[in-house]
């Protein structure tokens, strides 16, 4: 099944380039975004860090993970819950995590995210394929 281009101006996820566990989300994103809808910027990269810094993250402790879509932002739990069911299919059943109050969800998924490293190790920053590169900024 092929997969077809990005949109241009889609939603675009910033994702950590060196955490193994966010380089296994992309690739789990490339895997099933068959629409090609989402594109990527990794953490450490120009773009990623301009999204960072434009949204109020700090590019330089990157413990959240960002999604922008136009000129809407979310991080943490509701950019995992808006990629999820922006997947379609079964994937939009992932809703049901907006019935886990916030106050619940965000520190659960920034404990995670301070413990990546350490549980997940890391890696040298994703290089793209040629079929993917498109995606990536």
């Amino acid at each position: 099944m092929s997969v077809e281009s990005p949109q241009p101006d889609g939603p675009i996820i910033v994702f950590d380039g060196v955490c193994v566990l966010c380089n296994g989300w992309v690739k789990f994103l490339l895997k099933h975004d068959r629409e090609g809808r989402y594109r990527f910027a990794a953490m450490q990269s120009d773009a990623g860090r301009a999204l960072l810094a434009g949204h109020g993250l700090d590019p330089d402790d990157p413990a959240s993970f960002l999604l922008v879509d136009g000129t809407q932002a979310w991080t943490d739990s509701d950019a995992i819950r808006r990629v999820l069911t922006g997947l379609g299919g079964v994937w939009r059943l992932a809703a049901v995590i907006a019935v886990v109050p916030r106050v619940v969800r965000d520190p659960l998924y920034r404990w995670v995210a301070r413990n990546r490293y350490r549980w997940f190790g890391t890696t040298e920053c994703r290089v793209p394929t040629d079929e993917e590169r498109a995606r990536f900024l």
